[in-house]
C-alpha cells in the first residue's frame, strides 16, 4: 500500500491539472472516480438503476466537474471531494426526476410487499434532510471530514491525506469531533435520530 509520502495530495493534483499536466488530471480523475463509486453505490433506488448505473453517474459527475474545473475555488483540503459530492447528488436527483416523468414512471416506484411503508420513507427523508442541514452548519473542515468518512467511506489514512492532517489518528480525531458536533446539532425528537 502507498504511504503518505508516495501519494500526491488531491490539492496538488488539482494545481498541476490546472497547469495543463495531463498525467496529473488522469491521476485526479482515477482517484476521484474510486471515491465517487463508493459514495454512489446504492444511491439510486432499484427501479431507477436501469436508467444510469453507478459508473455512468460517476463519469457524468467527473466530466461536469472537469468542464467547470477552472471555476472551482478550493477553500481548503477536502473541498474538492465535497464539490464532487454536490455534483453527484444533483445528478442522482436529476435521474430520479427523469425516472418519475417517464410513462408509467409512477408505477415503477410502487413498493413491493415487505418494503417500508410511506410513513417510514417520509421519516427517512426527514432524517436525510435533517442530516444535510446539520452538515451544512459544520465548519468546512469538519463537514469534509464527515463526508469523507461516512459517505465516501475513506480510511482514516486517506482522510488524513485529503485534509492535510499529520496522521490517520489526527484524522480520526477530526472525524470524531465532527460527528459529535453533528449529533448535537441533529434533532432528537424521536422522529429523526442519528
Amino acid at each position: 500500500m502507498e504511504g503518505p509520502a508516495d501519494v500526491e495530495t488531491t490539492h496538488r493534483l488539482i494545481e498541476r491539472s490546472r497547469g495543463g499536466d495531463e498525467a496529473a488530471r488522469d491521476a485526479l480523475f482515477s482517484r476521484c472516480s474510486e471515491y465517487l463509486r463508493r459514495w454512489a453505490r446504492g444511491r439510486l433506488p432499484a427501479p431507477a438503476r436501469d436508467i444510469a448505473d453507478t459508473q455512468d453517474l460517476v463519469q457524468v459527475t467527473l466530466l461536469r466537474a472537469f468542464r467547470q474545473f477552472d471555476a472551482f475555488q478550493s477553500r481548503e483540503s477536502g473541498s474538492f471531494m465535497a464539490y464532487l459530492r454536490g455534483i453527484l447528488l444533483n445528478r442522482v436527483k436529476e435521474e430520479l426526476r427523469r425516472a418519475g416523468r417517464k410513462p408509467g414512471g409512477t408505477e415503477r416506484f410502487d413498493l413491493p410487499s415487505g418494503d417500508p411503508g410511506l410513513s417510514a420513507q417520509l421519516g427517512e427523508l426527514q432524517l436525510v434532510e435533517a442530516y444535510e442541514q446539520a452538515l451544512q452548519s459544520l465548519p468546512p473542515r469538519a463537514r469534509d471530514a464527515v463526508v469523507l468518512r461516512l459517505e465516501f467511506e475513506l480510511s482514516y489514512a486517506e482522510i488524513a491525506e485529503e485534509l492535510g492532517a499529520p496522521s490517520a489518528d489526527a484524522a480520526r480525531l477530526v472525524v470524531a469531533r465532527a460527528l459529535r458536533t453533528l449529533a448535537e446539532i441533529m434533532p432528537h425528537d424521536g422522529a429523526t435520530t442519528f
